[in-house]
């Protein structure tokens, strides 16, 4: 593949860009961030803030590219396009409940369960599974301290916590990527990252070219990219952040797909038959211009 060089006689494109402070963000924009790929004369400001935070700027359209969960997604849709990679899907696995002791899946009702935003698909995954919990916000970090101490039944984990959560001696009580999977033989689409539409077409095809540039070259170069990770791991040990970077930067990260587009339409579909969110919403992806061959 041949980027476009960068052309040093034109006045950069400044654009801010905002994504979550962990090892996995961290690993999908290496490339990006150490300038080991080409920016197409982009000059990107990072920003670094946790999921729900980005749902909630999103709402508010503060970054001309963000992450964001897909449960926001669907309500800024009319100012945000998805970029065509970068997101994060849950094959077969995806965020856990958990609890003290034993509680059952089928327990679950009318309890108080912990999740990380309102507007995040970790509890939009939770209220499709079981419509009629209590949802008590709690930062993603906090989740299975509060379960630990009492002040929640249940928590919903996600990130890192998927991985440890049986350190603080919490269990499973069911996980929603799979549970997601058994319901419709499809990974559950998590977040992704999305453009503001009043970029215009040409400019976000840029800089979707840049992102997928640094997705691949990180999981090419996967050794120095996991070593640049590490630092945003929050004490996990180098085996555990590796797994932790597997399961959210693959080849689904790259490139969606048409079972991975699918799966954000049905996400989407259902949240709006169950009355999760206000109106039915398209998954609308930018258009991407066919990578060049190198000659």
């Amino acid at each position: 593949m041949t980027l476009m060089p960068e052309n040093p006689a034109s006045e950069p494109v400044g654009i801010s860009l905002a994504h979550s402070p962990d090892s996995d963000d961290a690993f999908m924009f290496y490339g990006l961030a150490t300038r080991k790929v080409s920016t197409e004369g982009l000059r990107f400001a990072h920003t670094l803030e946790d999921i729900q935070t980005l749902n909630e700027k999103a709402h508010q359209t503060i970054y001309d590219v963000t992450a964001l969960s897909f449960h926001a997604y669907a309500h800024v849709a009319d100012r945000y396009i998805l970029l065509p990679s970068g997101a994060s899907f849950g094959d077969r696995y995806g965020p856990i409940v958990v609890a003290r002791g034993t509680l059952s899946s089928t327990d679950l009702k009318n309890r108080r369960v912990a999740v990380p935003g309102l507007t995040t698909t970790a509890c939009l995954a939770l209220r499709l599974f079981e419509p009629e919990v209590e949802t008590l916000i709690i930062p993603f970090d906090k989740i299975m301290d509060a379960v630990a101490a009492g002040e929640a039944d249940a928590g919903v984990v996600i990130h890192e916590g998927q991985l440890t959560y049986g350190v603080q001696g919490l269990s499973k009580v069911i996980d929603l990527g799979e549970w997601w999977h058994q319901q419709t033989g499809l990974p559950l689409p998590l977040g992704g990252n999305a453009a503001r539409r009043s970029l215009g077409p040409d400019l976000i095809r840029r800089i979707s070219r840049v992102f997928r540039a640094s997705i691949r070259y990180g999981l090419e170069h996967r050794e120095e990219a996991l070593e640049y990770a590490a630092q945003f791991a929050r004490g996990l040990d180098a085996y555990t952040a590796d797994k932790f970077v597997s399961m959210y930067v693959n080849d689904w990260t790259l490139d969606y797909g048409e079972q991975g587009r699918r799966a954000v339409q049905i996400l989407l579909d259902r949240a709006f038959d169950r009355g999760l969110i206000p109106l039915p919403v398209l998954a609308d992806f930018a258009a991407e211009e066919a990578e060049m061959s190198s000659v």
